[in-house]
């Protein structure tokens, strides 16, 4: 019996700056990744410029959370990684956990935000909702990746 072909999807996924002040957290957070088949495509250290965190957050401009969000984003080193894996989309926020670690704990409790997050903002981690915003997202932190040359380059099919 043939299946038929399944598609990979690529995800955008961030390590906030509060999880990388743990390298030991921060590891712990890639080997879930990796026991969970993710492969992780790209991967970029970098610290944000209160400007670049607006620019990507500019969605939320005048929300109430804004400039904490804002300001938290460029208060430290992240991780930004491109991740893939059939439904990498759904898996990666499965395992993030809901966004207020609070609401995560008892929800989810052992998901990367009920185990590591802190508040609603400093929640360890970031996940793209959709393709239309993995694509976007994946734009914003690595202009160089050439997202449709991956695709038909690195396909899989499973029969």
């Amino acid at each position: 019996m043939c299946r038929s072909p399944v598609r990979l999807q690529l995800t955008l996924a961030i390590l906030k700056p509060d999880l990388m002040l743990h390298p030991v957290r921060t590891q712990a957070v890639k080997n879930i990744l990796v026991d969970n088949q993710f492969m992780i495509v790209r991967s970029r250290v970098l610290k944000w410029s209160r400007e670049d965190a607006e620019c990507f957050y500019t969605e939320h401009k005048g929300r109430f959370f804004y400039n904490r969000l804002v300001g938290f984003m460029s208060s430290g080193p992240m991780t930004a990684m491109i991740l893939g894996r059939e439904n990498a989309i759904t898996h990666w926020r499965k395992l993030m956990g809901p966004t207020h670690a609070y609401k995560a704990r008892s929800i989810a409790p052992k998901s990367i935000r009920a185990l590591y997050g802190i508040s609603d903002t400093r929640n360890a981690t970031h996940g793209s909702d959709s393709d239309e915003s993995a694509r976007k997202e994946i734009e914003f932190f690595f202009p160089e990746f050439d997202y449709h040359g991956w695709f038909a380059e690195n396909e899989r099919r499973k029969t």
